[in-house]
């Protein structure tokens, strides 16, 4: 009795501390979570307006990777309509928060409160995307991908030849967002100040998408990890698989589309505030483009990939844009040589092909890799999360719990 107590104490110290680590790797999580967002809440009494626009644009971008990632990452549609969705949730928030039309203002709007029509703009992104998915359900792969194509043209189409709403070639502006007389635009109405600094329309922009980029990325980290979320996973990895576990198929791939549509929809409303108009050519194939490179250079399936792919993509240009002059080898626009869009192009165009043959899992995976403590020689791996035990010593348990309930 004495010899098998003392040989079974060792097996049951290890166990222990590894169902202690994920609760310590939580809390750190959080600790770190809860100081990047105090950071961001300071950041507009420090920083100068360039990065508040900058950072108003990321959050936008954010939403849409964010969105797109639960189609192409988590369920493994492909889609090259993500430009599609964003002109419809931008042209309808400007066209129902539009003034009515008259002499000053040649194109008509419905007048409506701006943030009934930013929920306008959500709902009518995915009610279109709803109308597609009867078509997504029966395709998949490049086949769905080149039918998802058609409707950027489409789309474009219809932003040149319906003037009465969409401005045609030349677009419209965009008007200003407000919340029950509280205004984020330049009228600046109530006048604001935290510790002496005046907030205008660019810390306030700031904290719109602040929040509601967290709230985009609370509710798709929570989806990830709910039921609905799993069977969209188990639906990438196979269909057959996923239909013979009670799946359905069908109506999972036009959630999934509805559920990105809308958060296509979102993000275009916040691309409109930042750019300031709609124009058919800033809703072309080149953004379903980038979409695309942000989810692939930031991480396919990982809502924070999403973050840092959106981040490194969106913000690079402006950046390069901003500092030009201090780069050797950028010049200005007009001048022979490469200007400063052309080399955000091009940089974040290599780090995908560097991703794609070093780091698979994206930005996302290589800071798992830094992240992860480094395994002494001669040791053995880590055991993978969840599993408390080695397979011969719990196949032995299972064989002792078994005589044990024989007897």
């Amino acid at each position: 009795m004495s010899e098998t107590t003392v040989k079974e104490r060792p097996s049951q110290q290890p166990a222990t501390s590894r169902r202690s680590t994920p609760t310590a790797g939580r809390l750190v999580k959080l600790v770190l979570g809860l100081a990047l967002l105090v950071v961001l809440l300071a950041l507009p009494l420090y920083v100068e307006e360039f990065w508040l626009r900058t950072g108003f644009a990321v959050f936008g971008a954010v939403i849409g990777a964010v969105g797109l990632n639960l189609l192409v990452g988590t369920t493994g549609q492909l889609s090259l309509a993500h430009a599609f969705f964003l002109a419809v949730g931008a042209v309808t928030y400007t066209y129902v928060a539009g003034e009515p039309g008259g002499t000053a203002n040649p194109y008509g709007g419905l007048g409506w409160s701006p943030l009934l029509a930013m929920v306008l703009g959500v709902v009518a992104a995915g009610v279109m995307g709803l109308v597609f998915s009867p078509i997504a359900a029966r395709l998949r792969g490049i086949y769905l991908g080149i039918a998802s194509l058609g409707l950027v043209f489409i789309g474009d189409h219809v932003l040149n030849t319906w003037g009465s709403v969409t401005g045609g070639f030349n677009g419209r502006l965009v008007p200003t967002f407000s919340v029950f007389g509280f205004s984020f635009g330049g009228n600046e109405s109530p006048y604001l100040a935290v510790l002496g600094v005046p907030f205008g329309q660019p810390e306030r922009l700031w904290y719109l998408g602040l929040v509601l980029c967290i709230g985009a990325c609370w509710f798709a980290a929570n989806l990830l990890r709910s039921r609905p979320g799993r069977a969209l996973q188990t639906l990438r990895d196979s269909e057959v698989a996923a239909s013979v576990m009670g799946v359905d198929v069908r109506d999972y791939k036009a959630k999934s589309f509805l559920v990105s549509s809308m958060y296509a929809g979102l993000a275009g409303v916040l691309y409109a505030l930042s750019i300031g108009s709609v124009a058919p050519e800033s809703f072309g194939l080149t953004l379903s483009v980038q979409f695309l490179a942000m989810i692939v250079l930031g991480g396919l399936g990982s809502v924070w990939g999403s973050v840092l792919g959106a981040t490194f993509v969106s913000a690079l240009p402006l950046v390069f844009q901003q500092y030009a002059g201090a780069l050797p080898f950028i010049v200005d626009p007009g001048q022979p040589g490469i200007v400063a869009s052309q080399a955000a192009a091009f940089l974040y165009g290599a780090a995908i092909i560097l991703v794609v043959l070093f780091e698979p899992g994206g930005l996302v995976g290589l800071a798992r890799r830094l992240r992860r403590p480094a395994r002494a020689p001669g040791a053995a791996p880590a055991a993978p999360p969840g599993a408390d035990q080695d397979p011969i010593t719990t196949t032995a348990q299972a064989g002792t719990s078994t005589r044990g309930d024989n007897r």
